[in-house]
């Protein structure tokens, strides 16, 4: 079998398991997010922190719900890192420097989870197990709240009331990811993934010296990293790592777990929106253009030149003999196409093209099918921009799940759009221009500045992943892509909220024979063309001086 049939063989299957888990999936999410009654440890929770979760709450009381919860555990990680060479279970590592530590605590809290250290040789089982793994749920969480927010406001009317956070955030956690993630981690165990809290010990000699290892809880970790597209590796090689992703057969398993929520979530939108063939659209758009992105991303790498790599059958440099270079491409895409940033090859190694798709993902703004529950908003926000642009085409106030796109609507709208572009363009620009930053680079030319845009656009877009030539661990590096990740976060959140709050307290307008059908083929197309081209004409100049010239050029 060659390389390119074995690479489709395992898309058709992923897209199989995919399938088969949408409908079930994403009914049991809109029943959790739907249901009145509370389980007994969901009342404890509630007891401990101190929520009603009966309590209706408008976008503004919901807003500051997310961004007390999040400036908590930010402060929590922040000092949990800052004492870890105090703590038990530290294995000896010292504690985190003030500027990293920072980084690290925005990175974990957005579902970033991109890092500027070595796992294996900075953090302890405290930090990992009661830090980092513990943000992994909860971030995730967050992502699905703020989406059944937007979802709660195209499905009431005359309300202001979005649900409760407080409730949405526990059920989230306790109800979905908790027991998916408990599955996974078992599965990943049974193939080889490592889980226990041993020390550091020595592996065997090597060239005259010992090589070391430290255990963990890496199959938890593991699970939760990609089913809540946080990222985040417990190994500085991430998913490339033996103990993190033993077998073929875990990688394409990792790729099913960070694709599945985002995916059944547009089910739970059409169910609670009262139409499952509005969720059909979106989930059309988000799959044409990942399986549009997978196969430019196996050509790209497949379609290779010079006798060096026609015999070694693929470009391999930086990716798994594993996996191989189909896998490999399936994997970069899906996780630059959501907010996840895992990795098991290296995206700095990919053709001068292939690393502009991974780069063009995450430039869609982590839509197709994005994030956990982010992935979601972020798709209906350009659902409304759509709908917007098809209004003007006909001269007709634009209209979207029976709600009015009026001048409030689209405003909240185009400031979502320009949060992003805006922090990766103008940090990229200042780290380009200022003398310090430029040190970083391993790499000068069109490939260097790829480093400098890929590390800002993975950090605004809370995607975690990274161009590896690229020395992070700096002073101006840890508080620049800290700072990208929190605003790129929660600005768009203030956004996503606003317009919700907006919706909720709308009429339903009937449906005429005027009205745009949503729901039809035709809207997805104008849909996958809206993102395409404003994102093209957003992020072109740049993409043309670094993947576009290193591609063109080879």
């Amino acid at each position: 079998m060659g390389p390119v049939l074995a690479g489709v063989l395992q898309l058709l299957a992923l897209i199989a398991a995919l399938a088969l888990a949408y409908v079930p999936l994403g009914n049991h999410m809109a029943r959790v997010y739907s249901c009145d009654r509370h389980w007994r440890v969901e009342k404890w929770i509630y007891k401990g922190i101190g929520a009603d979760p009966d309590t209706g709450m408008r976008w503004p009381a919901y807003l500051r719900g997310v961004l007390a919860f999040s400036a908590v555990g930010v402060l929590f990680l922040y000092l949990l890192q800052r004492l870890q060479g105090r703590l038990p279970g530290s294995l000896g590592f010292r504690s985190i420097d003030p500027d990293q530590a920072f980084n690290t605590a925005a990175s974990f809290v957005t579902n970033t989870n991109w890092q500027s250290y070595y796992g294996e040789q900075a953090m302890g089982h405290v930090v990992q197990t009661a830090g980092l793994a513990v943000q992994n749920f909860v971030s995730a969480a967050v992502g699905i709240a703020v989406a059944m927010a937007l979802v709660q406001g195209f499905a009431r009317s005359r309300t202001g009331e979005l649900g409760n956070f407080w409730s949405d955030l526990v059920r989230g956690t306790v109800r979905i990811l908790l027991p998916l993630a408990a599955v996974a981690a078992v599965v990943l165990v049974a193939c080889g993934a490592i889980q226990n809290f041993s020390g550091i010990h020595e592996v065997g000699q090597f060239f005259g010296g010992s090589q070391q290892w430290n255990g963990g809880a890496v199959a938890s970790q593991e699970a939760i990293k990609e089913l809540g597209t946080n990222g985040g590796g417990y190994f500085n090689a991430n998913s490339a790592h033996p103990f993190e992703n033993p077998t073929p057969f875990t990688n394409l398993f990792e790729i099913f777990l960070l694709l599945v929520i985002p995916l059944a979530l547009t089910r739970t939108f059409g169910i609670m929106v009262g139409s499952v063939r509005q969720g059909y659209a979106i989930l059309a758009t988000m799959g044409v253009i990942w399986v549009g992105f997978v196969a430019l991303m196996m050509w790209t790498e497949f379609a290779h030149h010079g006798p060096a790599l026609q015999i070694a059958g693929g470009a391999l440099e930086g990716k798994e003999v594993r996996f191989g270079v189909g896998s490999s491409s399936v994997f970069a895409v899906s996780t630059t196409l959501t907010s996840t940033g895992a990795v098991d090859s290296f995206h700095s190694s990919f053709t001068g093209l292939g690393g502009g798709i991974t780069l063009l993902g995450m430039m869609l703004g982590e839509i197709a099918p994005g994030g956990t529950g982010s992935g979601l908003y972020g798709m209906l926000i350009m659902a409304v921009i759509a709908v917007f642009i098809a209004g003007l085409m006909v001269g007709r106030t634009p209209e979207y799940l029976g709600k009015k796109i009026g001048t409030r609507e689209i405003k909240l709208a185009a400031c979502y759009l320009l949060v992003t572009p805006a922090l990766v363009l103008v940090l990229t620009a200042a780290a380009m221009a200022l003398p310090t930053p430029g040190h970083s680079m391993t790499n000068s030319g069109a490939h260097g500045f790829s480093e400098i845009l890929y590390a800002y656009t993975s950090a605004s877009n809370n995607n975690g992943s990274a161009f590896a030539g690229l020395n992070a661990d700096t002073q101006w590096f840890n508080s620049t892509l800290g700072l990208a990740m929190l605003l790129g976060r929660f600005l768009p959140m203030v956004f996503v909220l606003a317009l919700a709050g907006s919706l909720a307290e709308q009429r339903p307008v009937p449906r005429t024979a005027g009205t745009l059908r949503t729901e039809k083929p035709l809207f997805t197309g104008l849909l996958v063309g809206a993102i395409l081209i404003i994102t093209g004409l957003t992020y072109f100049p740049a993409l043309a001086l670094g993947p576009l010239a290193e591609g063109l050029a080879s």
